[in-house]
């Protein structure tokens, strides 16, 4: 079991994540606070990735807002906490939850880009504090072997280069994220 902090470099957000690899796979259960349009919310999450980091569940609350369950089968096929199919984002093998950088850590653990490689992907975007999943269009690309990514959002044509430490988690995600504590 693995603890991570992220500060937000955009305002007065923090995030307290604990990872943990298990045979079955990675499981992951966070807590963060931050703010989106002046507006301050807390977030919960827990999800869990197959060996292959393909998210098979996936669990958002608001305090004291809505909440979304999703179940994937690492196919790119998702149903929501009540079965009901989740056809706009069919195909989407991976989810990109907008407040926290630990959903980039999941193609790029999953992809196994070769250093110079970039591969475009559609993910289930969801957004934040309104929970709402959209079918997005990224990319990643590998800099340099499991240490530098450069995340593309296509979606909104931004583009980032990323630092990862051995399990693909993110270090610096420039002008959204650092780890705690910072490097000096």
């Amino acid at each position: 079991m693995r603890d991570i902090r992220w500060v937000s470099e955009e305002g007065d957000g923090i995030e307290h994540l604990a990872f943990d690899a298990r045979d079955d796979g990675f499981h992951v259960e966070s807590a963060l606070v931050g703010q989106r349009y002046g507006k301050g919310y807390g977030l919960y999450y827990r999800m869990h990735c197959d060996p292959r980091w393909r998210v098979t569940y996936a669990f958002l609350k608001i305090m004291g807002g809505g909440e979304l369950e999703m179940h994937g089968d690492g196919e790119g096929h998702w149903r929501d906490g009540d079965g009901k199919t989740l056809g706009m984002i069919e195909g989407c093998i991976d989810i990109d939850i907008a407040a926290t950088p630990f959903t980039n850590t999941l193609p790029i653990r999953r992809l196994q880009l070769t250093e110079g490689e970039r591969r475009p992907i559609a993910v289930a975007y969801i957004s934040t504090p309104e929970l709402q999943v959209t079918r997005a269009e990224q990319a990643y690309t590998c800099l340099a072997l499991n240490r530098e990514y450069r995340y593309e959002g296509i979606f909104r044509n931004f583009t980032a280069d990323m630092q990862v430490d051995e399990d693909g988690l993110v270090i610096d995600y420039p002008t959204l994220f650092t780890r705690l504590p910072r490097t000096r």
